[in-house]
This record gives C-alpha cells, sequence and structure tokens, in this order.
C-alpha cells in the first residue's frame, strides 16, 4: 500500500454504505481471475470514488526495471515484446488505468509503428491502456456507452489475460492480466446480455433512504474536503489493516478447497435461475475460493456460496433485453436451502476460519464510518405483464381490422386516463436515415465509421491514431526514394506518408417516436396494437444502439415523455404506462418532436435523428387543427428531418387517409401499423406484385 503521506484520494475505507460494492471490490482484486465488476447505480452513489479508491489498498508489484508490460521478475512472460529480462527488480505501486469513453481501438490495443515497419523492417510496437493497466486495475467509467467491439476486447483480454494486436500481416501478443471495473448509469442505456454476462460480478448501488446514512456521508466527504491530509490520516491504520488482509488471502487462494458437495451445490444455484451457459457456475465457484480466502478459510462454505451467488447471478438471469437485472433474496434462501447438502462426518475438516463470523465484510472491523449497507434494487424485471394468460394478437398481424372501428368523426373512444398494455414484440422492418452519415458506430444507417469495409483513404492529420492503408502509404512514399536517398532495401517513409482507411459501416441514430395517445386512436385493442408496434421497434432500436426519446399528445398538449436517451427500458415502462384519451393536438405534438430534435442536434450534432410518427392523421383540437398539422409538417420537412409515418388508422370502415397525406407533406416514408413487421412487410410487397 502507499505511505499514508503519498496517498491523496479519499481512503476506501470511509466509503459510506457501500458494503456489497467493496465486498465486489476486494474479491476482484484477490482473485482476478473472476473477470471484473460492473457496478451499476444512479448518478451522484459514489461509484467511481469507490473503484479509485480501490488502488490506495492494492498491493505493490515487483517489475522488471524498463519492462513497459510491468513484467513479474519471478515469472517473466517470455512473449512479453521487451524480453528477454534480466533477474532486476524494482517496486511500483498498483497502477489505475482509466479508459475514456471516446477512445479508439489502437489507444486500447496500441499499435505498430509503421514507419519502422516500412523502413528498418522491424516491428516496433507502441503499448496501449491495455498493457499499461497489466498487473493493476482498469477502469471504464460509463462502459454502457462504449462500443460493443471494443467492449469485447476488453472482456476478451480480462478472460485471457493477454492481448493480440494484429496489424497488416504482423501479429504482437503481450500479456495484459487486470482487474476489469466498469460503471454505468442505467439511465444511459443497458449492456447487451451476452455483454453483461462476461463481468464476472455485478453490484446495483443505490442511495441509502435511511437519513441517518446520508449524514455519515455527508460528513465524511465535507471532512475529507475541509482537511483531505487530516482526514486520510485518521484512515490510515485501516488502510494498512485491510491491505494486509488483501495480501493475506491472495496467498491463501491456492490453499482453498472447493469440495465437491459446494460445486453440485452451485450447480443446482445456477440451474435453479435458469440461467444461459455455464459461465454462471465457473464465476460463482472462483468468487465462493476468493470469499473463503478472503475470509480466512481453507474450504468453501454455505456463507461462501451465498456470497458469491448474490454478486455473480443478479445480470445473468434476464430472459430478454428489456428485463431489468436482479436477484430475489427469498429465491436465493430458497435455492440454497434446497441445495444444501446434509452434513457429512467424513467431509474435510473446516480451515482456520471456522463457519460463519463476519468474515463477508468488506471493511476491516472496527470501521465504524463504513456505514449501513445502502439497499440493492431486488425489484423483478420490469414491463413484466401481470399474472394469467398471456396476450397476443389473436393470430392476427398488426394493423388488422379491429371489431369495433372507431368512428371518423369520434375522438373519445378511448376513456380518458385509460392505459392499455402491450403484447409481445415482433420483429419490426429496418428504418434507417438516407445518405451515409459520420455519426456514432451503430447498425442502422450507413456512415463512415472506424471499423467496417474500406471504401478510401484519406492523409493523416498530425500524429493522428487510426488503421493505416498500407497500399495507399507506400503509393504516397514510393515516388520520393529517389530524393530521400534510398538505395537500399526498405522505403524512406515519413509521417506525412502515412494514409489512413476510410470504413464504411453502419451508425446509430436517435429515434425519436412522436406518439398520437388521444381517444381517435380507437378501441383499447387497437391501442394495444399500436403498443405492440411501439415496443417492436424500440426493441429493434435497442439491438442496433440507438439513443430513443418519447413526445406524446394527447388533449391539448403534447409531452416529452422521455428525453433522448440510451436506456430503451425505460423507454418501454414509459409507454406502458401511457394513458389515452381526449382530443388530437397533432400540430403541438409536431412542434414539440422538433424541438427536442433542436436540442439533442446542439448537444450531439454528429448523431443524425430518425422521427417515427405513429398516429391516424386526425386532428381535433384548436382551430384548423389538420390546416395547422400540415403547416407543421412542411416546416419538419424545410429541416430535412428523416420522418417515418406509422398510419394507425382501422381497416374496417370509411378510411380518411389523412395520415398519408401528413407523410406527403413531410416527405416521409409512410407505413401501415401492419406494415411494421418485417414478415408482414414482405407478404405486402408480395401480394402487391401478384395482383
Amino acid at each position: 500500500m502507499r505511505p499514508a503521506s503519498a496517498s491523496t484520494g479519499f481512503p476506501f475505507t470511509a466509503v459510506v454504505g457501500m458494503e456489497d460494492l467493496q465486498l465486489a471490490l476486494i474479491l476482484a482484486a484477490i482473485s482476478p481471475a473472476i473477470g471484473g465488476v460492473l457496478i451499476r447505480g444512479e448518478k451522484g452513489t459514489a461509484k467511481s470514488t469507490a473503484v479509485r479508491a480501490l488502488t490506495e489498498i492494492l498491493p505493490p508489484v515487483d517489475v522488471v526495471p524498463g519492462c513497459r508490460f510491468s513484467c513479474d521478475p519471478d515469472r517473466p512472460d517470455a512473449d512479453c515484446p521487451d524480453g528477454p529480462h534480466t533477474g532486476e527488480r524494482t517496486v511500483r505501486p498498483a497502477r489505475l488505468v482509466e479508459l475514456p469513453v471516446g477512445a479508439t481501438e489502437d489507444r486500447v490495443l496500441g499499435s505498430l509503428h509503421l514507419e519502422k515497419a516500412l523502413a528498418e523492417g522491424v516491428t516496433a510496437y507502441e503499448p496501449g491502456l491495455l498493457a499499461a493497466a497489466h498487473r493493476g486495475l482498469l477502469y471504464v467509467d460509463e462502459v454502457n456507452l462504449l462500443h460493443d467491439h471494443l467492449v469485447d476486447v476488453l472482456l476478451d483480454a480480462a478472460a485471457m489475460g493477454r492481448a493480440t494486436v494484429e496489424r497488416d500481416g504482423v501479429s504482437v501478443t503481450h500479456p495484459a492480466r487486470f482487474v476489469l471495473v466498469g460503471t454505468m448509469n442505467p439511465e444511459e442505456g443497458e449492456l447487451r446480455p451476452q455483454l453483461l454476462d462476461r463481468f464476472g460480478l455485478t453490484v446495483d448501488v443505490v442511495a441509502s433512504r435511511d437519513p441517518a446514512v446520508r449524514v455519515e456521508v455527508m460528513r465524511a466527504r465535507l471532512g475529507y474536503e475541509a482537511d483531505p491530509a487530516g482526514f486520510i490520516a485518521r484512515y490510515d491504520g485501516r488502510q494498512r489493516e485491510l491491505a494486509e488482509r488483501i495480501v493475506k488471502a491472495r496467498d491463501l487462494l491456492t490453499e482453498v478447497i472447493l469440495t465437491d458437495a459446494a460445486l453440485r451445490q452451485i450447480a443446482e444455484i445456477c440451474a435453479s435461475f435458469d440461467v444461459d451457459g455455464m459461465r454462471a457456475d465457473l464465476v460463482t465457484a472462483r468468487t465462493a475460493v476468493a470469499h473463503a480466502a478472503w475470509s480466512g478459510r481453507t474450504v468453501v462454505e454455505v456463507e461462501d456460496v451465498r456470497a458469491a451467488a448474490k454478486l455473480a447471478l443478479p445480470h445473468r438471469r434476464r430472459r430478454n433485453p428489456f428485463d431489468a437485472p436482479g436477484l430475489d433474496d427469498q429465491q436465493l434462501e430458497d435455492a440454497i436451502n434446497n441445495s444444501t447438502p446434509p452434513t457429512d462426518p467424513d467431509d474435510d475438516p473446516p480451515g482456520p476460519g471456522g463457519s460463519g463470523g463476519s468474515g463477508g465484510s468488506a471493511a476491516p472491523s472496527g470501521a465504524d464510518d463504513a456505514g449501513a449497507a445502502g439497499g440493492a434494487d431486488d425489484a423483478g424485471p420490469a414491463g413484466e405483464p401481470p399474472a394469467g394468460e398471456p396476450r397476443d394478437l389473436a393470430g392476427r398481424r398488426p394493423g388488422s381490422a379491429d371489431d369495433a372501428s372507431a368512428d371518423a368523426d369520434s375522438d373519445g373512444a378511448a376513456p380518458v386516463g385509460d392505459v392499455v398494455g402491450s403484447s409481445a414484440p415482433y420483429k419490426a422492418r429496418l428504418l434507417s436515415v438516407q445518405g451515409a452519415g459520420a455519426g456514432v458506430a451503430g447498425r442502422r444507417s450507413r456512415a463512415i465509421t472506424e471499423i467496417g469495409r474500406v471504401v478510401g483513404e484519406r492523409a493523416r492529420v498530425g500524429r493522428e491514431s487510426g488503421r493505416p492503408h498500407l497500399l495507399a502509404t507506400l503509393r504516397t512514399a514510393a515516388p520520393h526514394q529517389h530524393a530521400r536517398g534510398r538505395s537500399g532495401p526498405g522505403l524512406a517513409v515519413r509521417p506525412s506518408d502515412v494514409r489512413l482507411a476510410v470504413r464504411e459501416g453502419r451508425e446509430g441514430n436517435l429515434v425519436l417516436f412522436c406518439v398520437d395517445a388521444s381517444g381517435s386512436m380507437g378501441t383499447k385493442k387497437r391501442m394495444g396494437e399500436v403498443k405492440t408496434a411501439i415496443v417492436s421497434l424500440l426493441l429493434d432500436a435497442y439491438q442496433r444502439r440507438d439513443t430513443v426519446g418519447l413526445v406524446t399528445f394527447a388533449g391539448a398538449a403534447a409531452t416529452v415523455a422521455l428525453p433522448p436517451t440510451g436506456s430503451v427500458e425505460t423507454a418501454v415502462r414509459r409507454l406502458e404506462s401511457l394513458p389515452t384519451g381526449g382530443r388530437t393536438p397533432l400540430a403541438e405534438g409536431l412542434l414539440q418532436a422538433a424541438e427536442v430534435l433542436r436540442i439533442a442536434a446542439i448537444r450531439d450534432p454528429r448523431r443524425r435523428p430518425l422521427l417515427v410518427l405513429v398516429t391516424d392523421g386526425r386532428a381535433t383540437h384548436g382551430d384548423n387543427a389538420f390546416v395547422r398539422a400540415r403547416q407543421s409538417a412542411g416546416w419538419l420537412a424545410e429541416r430535412g428531418i428523416a420522418t417515418v409515418v406509422v398510419d394507425c388508422e382501422p381497416h374496417r370502415g370509411v378510411r380518411l387517409g389523412l395520415a398519408a397525406e401528413l407523410a406527403a407533406d413531410l416527405g416521409a416514408e409512410y407505413l401501415d401499423l401492419g406494415d411494421v413487421a418485417a414478415g408482414n412487410l414482405v407478404r405486402t410487397v408480395t401480394e402487391r406484385k401478384v395482383a
């Protein structure tokens, strides 16, 4: 541990009300094979403070002098690019490496020095952040905002303990064993379940609602800000005690016995929670071993399995993308009770730590300011339908005729304030923005991005990072070889010769839903079909890594139900609770959507918007309601906003076709509600061709 005088950060043992978080971080530090920790929590809950404080108590590491990869002198990596190593050694503190959200793949993995490779024929590797984090801690704040392919790179390196850089036929592998910690605010968007599963442990952090705990938090923080040195000195003893305990747990780790009975219990618990794959079982087993070592035991006991399951299983029981991670404590206790093996006198004797006790506490005994644990959010998955028979669309495609269509002049078919739920979502057709953008990499519209197929090349600006275009670089440098005095093998390549590849991939968009929630949308059954279509489009937006927003209009005004956010799950919850009824302020809805898009363009100008207007086209609020709506549509069209109009007018009876007129004014793509489903669109096109 660093000397107290050298420490400037907030002490780990002074963090209040975070026992679960502290325990998860400590177990990951004891056994990096667990696979890292994901911390989910609302803003202002000291997630980053706790992570940064962890490095102050991690043991220092012995390294080979001059090695850029922090190789262990006792066990040097044979394939280290800086090897072979001598027996010399030096000591440095454990390193915290922070990975910014905007980091490129070259910055994370490292890159090859192209000029030296061409001119001298040598592989000159410039290490990235993964190399810097070797034998330390790699911290990714807002990991949910990091692009998926970079998250894959991080998790692969964390699992394999090494990273590989391949550029233009040259491959370099280096050690990269680190404790990976990611933090995220769920309101800004979730990680995909496949990526969630790759994190070993997860902790949900919420601010305590207990005034006494909140007082302790304020007292600790204000005391630290008033006198940092004095505050740190008061916790120096506890910090040293905790650091020594981590070292002892690391040394004891290889001696912990995981009995067959404990393995059986872990397998039965994971099976009872219906998790996919085997990673949950392996992570739970590794965590239970680390917890036993942390508690001073040499045999894994039920208490270790319980603590491991609480940290390793919550994020692995999501059955669909809109399920919220969580674990029911009573269900866990039932699973443990049902799987606890009978006491066998022939089993191995317990370790020196005995059973039970307070060994699972994250902070050393006597840490008064550790506070009471903040309650984790154990609520079940959001948006689940109520118990009973599952609802469906009666075997008909979305948008088919209702049994009782709303009258063309009626605006009150659904009672004001009535909430109608959706049915199971289906695969939606792809809606995209025309042309090629330059936004954040995603999976919807064409764009110039950092990953994708090569479509051209461009000059490098300064020492800009990026994948070089080898042939273009050679073509640029070749004509100047004589002038540069090159006569032997190789090329004289200068930084100005390097050309970067231009790649075309897909971008994520801002998909803003503008939804008619008035009574003109017809019966409850019809509104249920509308919500099902929107939920299906939201699921598609989730899979394509879009930002989404929700504007609704009913009665006399439009409302921003959800500002643009990466949390598609929040949009689904807001939509499910959306009441319907009243008149139709269509013009107000369009203008409100335009204002949301204007503000979003200021905050994120690279992300192109896609407006999805869901309406039957009627406008009944105010004078000249439909005329004003068409004027608003024309105003939006002049600003070039890509729009899709989903027509919700029932098929039975006289159809007014107002939504189609509105789509023409908007210059928008027009879809019938039944065409939202990808399969129905194919069938509709086929039927039209036959006709």
